[in-house]
């Protein structure tokens, strides 16, 4: 939040900025980054054991499961694109 710039135009840069010339902020940014993959891969692990175990058959519980993991995944694609560089723009 110190050195991130959230608009469109300068979003980019700040994120260069964060990666290049803050101390360790390379690293801070590849652990988030790293760290939010293995949360969906936990997350896909959980929604697989759940379905070889049939855990289905609770719908309310399976129902409320799925619209988390929809929600979780809205959340993710925001944080995809928020850096506003390349892959971003074309992936919104």
């Amino acid at each position: 939040a110190m050195h991130y710039t959230s608009d469109t135009t300068t979003a980019f840069s700040s994120v260069t900025h964060i990666c290049r010339d803050v101390n360790y902020g390379w690293i801070i940014r590849y652990m988030h980054a790293n760290g939010a993959s293995m949360f969906f891969i936990c997350l896909y692990m959980h929604v697989g054991r759940g379905m070889y175990y049939g855990s289905y058959t609770f719908s309310e519980t399976w129902n409320i499961g799925i619209m988390l993991l929809f929600a979780v995944m809205a959340t993710a694609f925001m944080g995809y694109v928020l850096p506003w560089g390349q892959m971003s723009f074309w992936g919104a």
